[in-house]
């Protein structure tokens, strides 16, 4: 029998609209009000310019034939014009397919190739890698925002602003970001704008909003959670957006001072900096209300350091890219350790144990199986991936291992196919990186399993030591010992100079195993 974990808070009413209509929703109330302001250069769009700039371009790409079934492939950082070109693209009804600006050429043409871009919009310093991408693809044009010889500039595409071309909502793609592959070849994850609509406003319910509001945008905008909540949602509830390309500690605390930023949305490595970094008490950061770490795993004790350090509490969310991305958000004031959160209205979670298949209750673990609006339509071109991630009755089943508790928060145990299989034994790699991270010498750590004929798995942990900081293999592995069951000890220890991780905070595992 299944058991259906409901939201505790009441379902809100979607509205049939496009995206950029509903991220605009209330800029008639504050025109001259700060919507976008680039941290490194100051260059800044109020709301009303954001606004015309949107439709300005999108009648420029209207003018040029772009519209519904086309796909214009979006290369950048985190730049006030990231709002414009993304949306401007919903505005003319075609999907814009968002891209790492990390990425070297042949990652790029995967992508293009992939999602069938017919437009490349990007920034001068990456228009001679876009030259190289584009070879082999169906993109002829290269745009810049700003100037570049080899390419279109941004504004000569400018033309008479349109409103908003006819679509279906809930069936048209406005956006193609692709997975963060950590394992296989990234995916298309086909959203809709319904689907971003729906989880704007499932957020909205939990993340508490006031009037004049600031939010730093650290996280990239390509990738799902910058894009959304911090870029969208943020300029959906009329909060003022300062950017940074990438992140930068010093710069980023200068913006939080200087602008009196009252939300940072955040990723471990950076509740880490917060929490272990002594610059942090060189600055005023008393205007933080709510710092939210999301995309990877947060270690409890890592967050109340965090917290005490900066006098703010440290909250997770729970999401992935194929929903939108957040199932699970912590409100504010409602911090459980190592909790992230609860469950957004109008979705639906089950937990179902991955080897006998039947649901779990409270206090029970199983994999986490999401229903709502917010899923995605499925993964580009690929049904069959697309049908064993969402099942007949659109519950999708997301890899996790999760738990919940009397009070409905759910915790993120670790994902189904990372946990490491000991002798018989399940160990969660979360489990032991919250525990290693907090050893006086460690200043990163993941953890993975290496196959071994008599064990199955052995524990293995990959630490980054601290500056002058140094430990012994014989070190961690005592240290994990007095802490957890013997299934769980850490069996090798490797010392690296860096753990590797997607532009989103993951750990991507699959290159410590080819490398270690």
């Amino acid at each position: 029998m299944s058991i259906i974990h409901t939201s505790p808070f009441p379902e809100v009413e979607i509205p049939d609209v496009a995206v950029t209509s509903f991220v605009l929703r209330h800029a008639d109330q504050y025109p001259d009000r700060p919507a976008m302001i680039d941290g490194l250069s100051g260059q800044s769009y109020t709301f009303a310019e954001l606004g015309a700039a949107i439709h300005s371009l999108a009648g420029g790409l209207a003018a040029r034939g772009f519209g519904k079934g086309d796909t214009l492939a979006l290369v950048a950082p985190n730049i006030p014009d990231y709002a414009v070109v993304f949306h401007a693209v919903g505005v003319a009804g075609g999907t814009v397919t968002t891209v790492n600006p990390t990425y070297g050429a042949e990652e790029v043409r995967f992508q293009l190739n992939d999602a069938g871009a017919s437009l490349l919009i990007t920034i001068p310093d990456y228009v001679s890698v876009a030259a190289e991408a584009i070879e082999g693809t169906a993109v002829t044009e290269i745009v810049a925002i700003g100037a570049h010889a080899d390419a279109t500039p941004l504004a000569s595409l400018l033309g008479e602003p349109v409103e908003q071309a006819a679509l279906d909502p809930g069936d048209d793609v406005v956006v193609l970001p692709y997975s963060s592959g950590t394992t296989g070849l990234p995916k298309g994850v086909m959203l809709t704008h319904r689907n971003l609509v729906s989880n704007l406003l499932q957020c909205d319910a939990m993340l508490a909003y006031e009037a004049g509001d600031k939010g730093l945008a650290v996280l990239p905008f390509f990738h799902i959670y910058g894009m959304q909540i911090l870029m969208n949602g943020m300029l959906a509830n009329g909060v003022t957006v300062v950017s940074l390309p990438r992140f930068d500690l010093v710069r980023a605390l200068e913006l939080i001072q200087e602008h009196r930023i009252t939300h940072f949305f955040a990723v471990p490595p950076m509740i880490l900096a917060l929490a272990k970094q002594p610059i942090i008490d060189d600055y005023d950061l008393s205007s933080l209300r709510v710092v939210l770490s999301g995309a990877a795993p947060l270690g409890a004790e890592l967050a109340e350091e965090a917290a005490t350090r900066i006098g703010c509490e440290v909250v997770q969310a729970y999401g992935m890219t194929e929903l939108s991305p957040a199932t699970h958000i912590t409100p504010q004031g409602q911090y459980r350790p190592g909790s992230v959160g609860l469950t957004v209205p109008n979705a639906e979670a089950r937990l179902v144990d991955p080897d006998t298949g039947e649901d779990q209750d409270k206090g029970g673990e199983g994999e986490l199986w999401i229903r709502g609006p917010m899923v995605m339509k499925g993964y580009l071109n690929n049904a069959e991936a697309t049908a064993q991630t969402i099942d007949g009755e659109g519950w999708l089943h997301t890899g996790d291992v999760a738990t919940i508790d009397d009070e409905n928060h759910f915790y993120i145990v670790d994902r189904v196919k990372e946990l490491i299989k000991y002798k018989g034994f399940q160990v969660p790699p979360a489990e032991l990186e919250a525990l290693i991270i907090t050893h006086p010498a460690v200043a990163d750590v993941a953890v993975i399993g290496v196959a071994d004929d008599e064990a199955g798995e052995l524990p293995k942990a990959f630490v980054v030591c601290k500056p002058g900081a140094t430990a012994s293999d014989a070190e961690i592995m005592d240290f994990v010992k007095e802490h957890v069951a013997t299934y769980k000890q850490i069996r090798m220890v490797e010392f690296i100079d860096e753990i590797p991780k997607s532009p989103s905070g993951k750990i991507l595992r699959r290159f410590l195993r080819t490398d270690g």
